[in-house]
C-alpha cells in the first residue's frame, strides 16, 4: 500500500468515524428529547442546539466520502468520449479541482475569524466550529483528490464518477 492510498484510507476512517458518531448522537438527542415532551411535556434546552452545531460534520464526512467514491460531482460526457488525451484531461481536472478546494479552505479561514466571536445561546459554542468543519472539509476534499491522482493518471480509476465508457454507462444516451 501505498503513502497516498494510507492517506485516502484513513481520510476515509476518519470521516466514516464523524459520520457514525454524529448520526447517533443527533438521533439520541432527539429521541430522548421527543420523549421528554411526550412524557413530561418538557425539553432538554441543549437539544436543539448540539444537533444543530453536529449537522455539519455529518454533511461535510458525507461530501468527502462521496468524493472518495467518485459520487460527488462528475461532468462525464465529454471525458468519457476523448480516447488517448482523456487520462490528461482527467489528471488536469483533478488538480484544478484540488486547487480549488484548497482555494475554499484559504477563503474560509477569515470567516472561521469572524465566526469566532458569535457564540450559540445555550452552549456557548463559537461559531468558527461549524466553519472550521467546513475549512476542515475542503481540505479533506483537497487531498482526497490529490490522494487519487496517480491512479486517475494510471487510468486504474477515474475521479468523481467518470466511468469507463466500455462499461456501458452512457450507452443508449
Amino acid at each position: 500500500m501505498s503513502f497516498l492510498s494510507l492517506i485516502d484510507r484513513l481520510v476515509g476512517m476518519a470521516c466514516r468515524g464523524v459520520l457514525y458518531l454524529t448520526l447517533s448522537v443527533v438521533f439520541v438527542i432527539l429521541c430522548i428529547n421527543v420523549g421528554l415532551r411526550y412524557a413530561a411535556g418538557t425539553s432538554i434546552a441543549w437539544a436543539s442546539e448540539l444537533p444543530e452545531l453536529m449537522f455539519p460534520w455529518l454533511i461535510m464526512a458525507g461530501v468527502v466520502l462521496a468524493a472518495q467514491h467518485g459520487s460527488h460531482i462528475a461532468v462525464v460526457i465529454l471525458t468519457q468520449r476523448l480516447g488517448a488525451a482523456r487520462r490528461w484531461v482527467l489528471a488536469a481536472g483533478s488538480l484544478v479541482v484540488a486547487g480549488l478546494y484548497a482555494g475554499m479552505a484559504v477563503v474560509a479561514w477569515p470567516l472561521m475569524e469572524i465566526a469566532a466571536d458569535e457564540r450559540t445561546p445555550v452552549l456557548q459554542v463559537p461559531g468558527a466550529v461549524s466553519v472550521g468543519c467546513l475549512m476542515l472539509g475542503f481540505i479533506l476534499l483537497a487531498v482526497v483528490t490529490l490522494c487519487r491522482l496517480p491512479q486517475v493518471w494510471a487510468g486504474t480509476v477515474a475521479p468523481h464518477g467518470h466511468d469507463d465508457p466500455a462499461e456501458g454507462s452512457l450507452q443508449g444516451v
